[in-house]
């Protein structure tokens, strides 16, 4: 491991400044959590027995304190691709636990809802409130006091974030999480995106679209492509919160297999030595996760997401730390979206292994004290099989440039996304999914206030011109800041005629998004005010990732907000009313729950 960069260092050692009081808060709790917070010695015999009542085989091993006991918190349901491999899960986990001498039993499940069912539809707006609502069953789950480890099978897009920020919340007991793989490859990427916009030119039929479709999501595991989900198994590996290499074998294999057995025989070694989740997941844990993202050009989302993480762990953490890293890191990976290949191609090519190895050499990331082992230099290695067991091997090359290079050959000299200000406020732009050729686009804005009226637009060839599309109160207060993915064929379209287009929102776009440029997550939002309330259509709009500009030539000062649109209501979004009522900004998480958690320490 070479010296950290003192870049590097600098933006965590402001991060440290800014965080102390929330962090050394949040220790505190920790701390008394373990000296006098509820566990199975401090259970009456009644809670007790209500406790192991229904555990068999392990009832006496429970009830004698025979070795800890594992809580499972699962996000399984056979709806969703990558989380239907979990379904055994709990049953073989409980015969490793006992080879440990330990026991396990499920503590309780979380939904996994699967964006990619609910891209354009209402059920979206539901999806980042999932997040807060995945944390706080864990935390329902591991209030029962009955567990000295917690091993959490979560994969996708919010559902790995919910269960962190939920799992830090008892950050005094030790916690892992447990990857299931992604599928196979299938159809291309790139054929499946080239169909979508044949599709949204009208030169496809359903029957096609939902034919390559099909092809390209096929099976058990994750999406293939490089989205949130699989950024999440990425930011796992970098935050030590895996077995080394466990984020990308696929489902049903034998590695995969005993990637999850080693997984819990690792938690009962660290239940056994009393560590503790809220000593891994520290500022250093969270710049690596950063680091990693900017590093690999993953999902837009973890903007939002690992502010919420931060502060969950007492850290505050912001757009400018991100920023600040990005202009440290170079790109070193290209995966679809970013690039031909998609994750297993990716992983096949090295991985995280080389990733890891790479930035480490460079000084880029923090040798942390991992959970998923005794030292962070094994995550520079790939696991493989090893008779009955594993075995860890180095990984120091990249077997394809094309997509995976060493730090010195980098695609690109900084990280895959910039920060945008200016007086339509801050906002996200992914360059490394966008030709550089396209960062800066000054054209004439159209506005909207929901995707279907962008569509139609489209349909109707309004659109067939420079345009800077404006699609505003789709904010976590408004709506709940759905993904406007549905929005990428059609604008994809109108780049490929030749027109200089780009997409202004306060809402989201997928991880799997790229190709037209985009400033996203716009905050303050337009609901309560925000610059993008006051826009016009014909406003000359900038968007420039080269100086970091989100303006607008127009006097905005004179005039009035635009009305807000009705809250949406049906598919159970009006469930999530208080949620939308109460969250914050994105650039704080765009969470419902976090501010006034900080209140209450």
């Amino acid at each position: 491991m070479a010296t950290l960069d003192p870049r590097i260092a600098a933006v965590t050692d402001r991060i440290k400044d800014k965080s102390r009081k929330g962090r050394e808060a949040y220790l505190k709790l920790m701390d008394e959590e373990g000296e006098r917070g509820i566990d199975r010695t401090r259970l009456s015999c009644g809670n007790f027995a209500h406790g192991f009542a229904a555990s068999g085989d392990d009832k006496k091993a429970i009830r004698t304190f025979s070795g800890p006991n594992i809580g499972i918190i699962t996000a399984y349901n056979d709806m969703l691709s990558a989380h239907a491999p979990y379904y055994r899960y709990p049953e073989q986990m409980k015969v490793w636990a006992r080879e440990a001498g330990a026991t396990a039993q499920v503590a309780g499940g979380v939904p996994a809802m699967c964006d990619g069912v609910t891209q354009g539809q209402p059920g979206m707006d539901l999806s980042l409130f999932s997040r807060d609502n995945i944390a706080m069953g864990v935390a329902i789950a591991l209030s029962h006091g009955m567990f000295e480890g917690v091993a959490m099978l979560g994969i996708c897009d919010k559902i790995v974030p919910g269960l962190l920020i939920g799992a830090l919340r008892f950050g005094h007991v030790p916690a892992i999480l447990v990857p299931a793989g992604p599928m196979p490859s299938g159809l291309a990427n790139k054929e499946k995106q080239r169909v979508r916009q044949l599709f949204a030119e009208g030169k496809a039929t359903k029957e096609e679209l939902l034919a390559a479709e099909s092809a390209s999501y096929h099976g058990m595991g994750t999406c293939t492509f490089y989205g949130t989900a699989n950024s999440n198994q990425m930011m796992m590996e970098m935050m030590g919160l895996h077995i080394p290499g466990a984020a990308f074998a696929n489902p049903g294999t034998k590695l995969r297999q005993n990637l999850t057995r080693a997984a819990v025989h690792r938690i009962v070694e660290l239940a056994n030595n009393k560590a503790r989740l809220c000593d891994t997941v520290d500022e250093r844990a969270i710049v690596n996760a950063a680091v990693g993202l900017m590093a690999t050009g993953g999902s837009t989302n973890h903007m939002i997401h690992l502010p919420a993480i931060a502060r969950a762990a007492g850290i505050s953490f912001d757009w400018q730390d991100l920023a600040d890293l990005s202009a440290a890191v170079p790109l070193i990976a290209r995966v679809y979206p970013n690039g031909s290949g998609d994750t297993n191609d990716f992983h096949h090519a090295g991985g995280m292994a080389f990733v890891t190895h790479t930035l480490r050499e460079h000084g880029l990331v923090h040798d942390l004290q991992p959970a998923g082992h005794d030292d962070f230099a094994a995550y520079a290695t790939n696991p493989v099989e090893d008779g009955e067991g594993l075995k860890w091997e180095k990984v120091t090359e990249s077997s394809n440039d094309t997509m995976l290079r060493p730090v010195g050959q980098a695609f690109q000299p900084d990280g895959g996304m910039r920060l945008l200000s200016g007086n339509l406020g801050r906002a996200c732009f992914k360059t490394s999914a966008v030709e550089k050729e396209r960062w800066t686009i000054e054209a004439p804005c159209r506005i909207f206030e929901d995707q279907p009226s962008v569509v139609r637009a489209f349909e109707d060839g309004e659109l067939d011109k420079d345009v800077v599309v404006v699609v505003r109160f789709q904010g976590p207060r408004a709506n709940g800041m759905p993904e406007l993915h549905k929005l990428t064929p059609p604008l994809g379209v109108l780049q490929d005629r030749g027109h200089k287009v780009a997409l202004v929102t306060d809402g989201r776009m997928s991880g799997a998004s790229g190709k037209v440029p985009a400033a996203i997550h716009c905050s303050p939002e337009a609901k309560g005010g925000g610059p993008l309330s006051l826009l016009r259509n014909g406003d000359m709009v900038r968007v420039c990732a080269e100086t970091g500009t989100l303006s607008t030539d127009a006097d905005l000062s004179a005039r009035e907000p635009a009305p807000v649109p009705r809250p949406p209501i049906g598919t159970g979004r009006e469930l999530f009313a208080l949620f939308r009522h109460h969250a914050d900004e994105a650039e704080k998480g765009g969470s419902a729950m976090l501010d006034a958690m900080e209140a209450e320490l």
